[in-house]
């Protein structure tokens, strides 16, 4: 009989210490009156924290947003590009100079846009900005404030954070400057201090931009002072070459190779003197900020190519500066760069590709040589595309580059615009904190 006993005594006390642990393990695990929140409403140990900002481009050619959700670190700043809104309307401010309260229903519009893609919770906190480029540079500057004015009233009618400085022109420099944040952000350039970077190569429809950050002490010494610029971005100190070409914008340059000036008077049509870069016998209309040109080709039988490559070197000749070093770097070439590109079916569109400056000499070579023998041979093909050729084939060699020098073209990447307005936003941000 003692053994059935002391078998339930030690099954007893087996169970009274696995009670008794138990108990411990509870009452040091929960406070007694706080009792734990359901699984679906206790904080995530990866809860994410979001802020936005939005950027209007105000171009030569046409007006853009860009709507930011950015993923906000644990110190406050953006961390990384959740997502991107892009939107365009055509034209640019600069076209309602004479008339600037008529620029309101386009940037209403682009307002519109950003409502609907920032949750209501986040308005008040959101700063909007709108840095005007190339095509208010070129105004007068009563008629561009007369314009800035304008933007500064709806801005401030709107819910969203607006500053005194949140409408304002761009300088140029900081143009190429807030491109080359935007590339380098999207290629992993910015993350550390010794991380590689790429220059940067905008050409515009009013201005043109480089960018990139020397590699050798003679670029920084021989260079003008101007032309270097250091700035702090991500805790960290960069150092790069930026020069900024206004009126050697794409559209700007081919009013002046076929013989126009910028800012006529709007209204009616001007006729432009006629032009070698164009077809022979070639007679059609061109506008251009709102002003309507009439454009002819010179005698058929005249050498198109090189009259053109003429042509086109006296309007740049002793205009840019060549580069040094360039020649061995990466860079990426945007805008009207791309654009040309993608008509010489040198890349496809959205997907990008490289190109060399000898493949825009030699497209430029045989599109002016082959130019439609009449105006319905090909309606889809850019009248402009021999003159356009050439100037960025001129454009690139007075830049210092090589024939063989290739560049990488992308629209987008990771799903972003490669344009300046990523890397001036962070800017602006970053002055929202204060000193």
């Amino acid at each position: 009989m003692k053994r059935p006993k002391l078998a339930a005594v030690v099954l007893f006390l087996c169970c009274l210490l696995t009670y008794l642990m138990f108990i411990k393990h509870h009452f040091s695990t929960s406070k007694p009156g706080t009792p734990r929140p359901p699984p679906h409403l206790r904080p995530s140990p990866d809860r994410r924290r979001y802020q936005y900002g939005i950027m209007f481009d105000a171009g030569s050619t046409g007006t853009r947003v860009h709507i930011f959700k950015f993923l906000v670190g644990d110190t406050g700043d953006p961390q990384e590009l959740d997502t991107e809104t892009f939107r365009a309307i055509k034209p640019g401010l600069s076209s309602y100079r004479d008339a600037p309260h008529k620029c309101a229903a386009g940037i209403l519009e682009l307002l519109d846009v950003a409502k609907s893609s920032i949750p209501p919770s986040f308005w008040t906190r959101t700063p909007v900005v709108l840095k005007a480029t190339a095509g208010l540079r070129l105004l007068p500057g009563q008629k561009a404030e007369q314009l800035l004015d304008t933007v500064r009233t709806l801005f401030q009618e709107s819910p969203f954070l607006s500053r005194e400085d949140s409408v304002s022109i761009m300088d140029g420099t900081d143009e190429g400057i807030s491109a080359w944040i935007t590339v380098n952000f999207l290629t992993g350039g910015l993350r550390g201090a010794n991380s590689p970077t790429v220059g940067m190569l905008d050409l515009g429809g009013g201005s043109t931009q480089i960018t990139f950050s020397p590699q050798d002490e003679i670029t920084i010494q021989t260079s003008p002072i101007d032309d270097i610029r250091s700035f702090q971005m991500f805790n960290n100190t960069h150092t790069v070459y930026t020069h900024s070409y206004l009126g050697l914008g794409l559209m700007s340059a081919r009013l002046a190779i076929l013989g126009g000036v910028e800012a006529p008077p709007l209204g009616g049509s001007t006729e432009l003197p006629v032009s070698p870069c164009l077809a022979p016998e070639y007679s059609g209309s061109w506008e251009h900020a709102d002003v309507i040109y009439t454009v002819k080709g010179q005698k058929a039988g005249e050498p198109l190519y090189e009259a053109c490559l003429t042509k086109v070197e006296k309007v740049v000749s002793r205009k840019v500066l060549k580069a040094w070093e360039v020649a061995d770097m990466d860079f990426y070439a945007f805008s009207y760069y791309y654009d040309r590109a993608v008509d010489l079916g040198a890349i496809e569109d959205p997907a990008g590709g490289t190109i060399s400056v000898s493949d825009y000499m030699q497209a430029a070579n045989r599109v002016c040589s082959n130019p439609p023998q009449n105006q319905d041979e090909d309606q889809n093909q850019n009248p402009f595309l021999c003159l356009d050729l050439v100037y960025i084939s001129v454009l690139l060699q007075e830049l210092g580059f090589p024939p063989h020098k290739q560049f990488k073209l992308a629209r987008k990447i990771h799903r972003v615009e490669t344009s300046w307005a990523l890397g001036a936003t962070f800017h602006y941000m970053e002055s929202l904190k204060g000193p």
